[in-house]
């Protein structure tokens, strides 16, 4: 295995998921507050499960997001 590879390619895609997973939070949170579906001082459960075929890897985060 080439570690050097496998780590680039590793950051990138945890780059990506980061990126886009906080663009697409925002929105929805920004959408729920200004249709009033939510105050905006919530705290929201959020769960996060990343899987990785090959290797059989499931991994499950867990979290709450405080808006205020």
């Amino acid at each position: 295995m080439d570690e050097d590879k496998f780590n680039t390619s590793l950051r990138g895609f945890l780059k990506k998921v980061g990126i886009t997973s906080q663009r697409e939070i925002e929105k929805a949170v920004r959408d729920a507050v200004a249709s009033g579906r939510l105050k905006g001082n919530e705290k929201l459960p959020a769960k996060m499960v990343l899987t990785i075929g090959g290797i059989s890897l499931t991994h499950e985060i867990t979290e709450q997001i405080e808006l205020g």
